[in-house]
């Protein structure tokens, strides 16, 4: 047998490992948990087959005490980080994660599992995430195939939200929304964007001075193959053309000041403003807090300010 097929001819610490033979070994994300009544939050969750053909899916969750006799809840359209490699919506971390958004911020949640590369390389995610657009919205007149979303979410109070590369899908689903029949396919009001996974070819801020400052260019190459480069506008919002189509009216973005990636979450804001985007955005960064922190240490005073701050922003989205 040849050993020259073991061999490593990339890897990306906590991501991914590239074998000479083209095989690949993700570096986590894999495990997962079930469904269910979650014990500490009430929160009931289930899973729920979009496509078969495809494969996709989502899981929705429901807080304890939502009745849709009495109000029907805030729709939040989320979609997990992982650089388009790792992670899915059954994962400890986003199941643990989400739990407490939905417990907290009173919120229904539909969790998209996209499909990843490298084995769907970018943008397949996109079209993934944009089908659980429509599939959602077939419930708006409560005929649709779920009877929870038939029952529990109000329609008129939508938000997309996701991490790092999730939140760069969101970002994408709502110029999608902004520039497809804007409001016939969705009535979107507004998205948060948790440190959000944007990148470009020129190195802007602190950028140049981070140790791993050419990770999220190895992570994208790796993810999108066919890519035009690192200023792909898929990732580079700055070189997108229909940026400012943002199909709603507010954005949270969340940065962390030990994130490399913290600076693009700025410049996002200059990007949408300078483009003439006509909404109002916020950007808030967490002090002395690195990428995702709100997954990894979810008790921290700084994870639950950060919900906290989310459930704000879409229960008080006409403030």
């Amino acid at each position: 047998m040849d050993s020259s097929q073991d061999q490593i001819i990339k890897e990306i610490p906590y991501i991914i490992r590239l074998y000479k033979d083209g095989r690949f070994q993700r570096l986590g994300g894999t495990d997962i948990v079930p469904p269910g009544l979650d014990p500490s939050t009430n929160v009931q969750s289930k899973d729920v087959v979009i496509s078969h053909d495809t494969p996709l899916s989502v899981r929705i969750y429901i807080p304890k005490n939502a009745n849709p006799d009495e109000k029907k809840l805030p729709l939040l359209i989320y979609y997990h980080g992982g650089g388009f490699i790792i992670e899915t919506a059954s994962s400890p971390t986003y199941h643990k994660f989400l739990n407490l958004v939905a417990s907290e911020s009173n919120v229904v949640i539909v969790s998209v599992d996209y499909r990843k590369a490298p084995e769907y390389p970018v943008p397949t995610c996109f079209h993934d995430a944009w089908e659980a657009i429509k599939w959602t919205m077939q419930h708006e007149n409560r005929k649709g195939p779920d009877s929870w979303l038939n029952e529990y979410p109000d329609y008129g109070n939508i938000f997309l939200a996701g991490d790092s590369a999730g939140a760069t899908i969101a970002h994408h689903v709502a110029i999608r929304a902004g520039s497809d029949n804007p409001g016939r396919v969705i009535n979107l009001k507004g998205i948060v964007l948790l440190h959000p996974y944007f990148w470009g070819k020129d190195r802007i801020g602190s950028e140049d001075e981070h140790p791993f400052k050419a990770g999220p260019g190895d992570v994208w190459m790796i993810a999108h193959p066919g890519t035009s480069g690192l200023d792909d506008p898929l990732i580079n919002p700055d070189k997108d053309p229909k940026v400012s189509d943002l199909g709603c009216s507010k954005v949270l973005v969340c940065v962390a000041e030990n994130d490399l990636l913290k600076e693009r979450g700025w410049y996002y804001k200059d990007i949408l403003d300078k483009n003439g985007w006509q909404g109002s955005i916020e950007v808030i960064e967490d002090k002395s807090e690195g990428h995702v922190f709100f997954l990894f240490n979810p008790t921290s005073d700084s994870a639950g300010i950060l919900r906290k701050r989310i459930g704000t922003f879409i229960n008080h989205a006409d403030n």
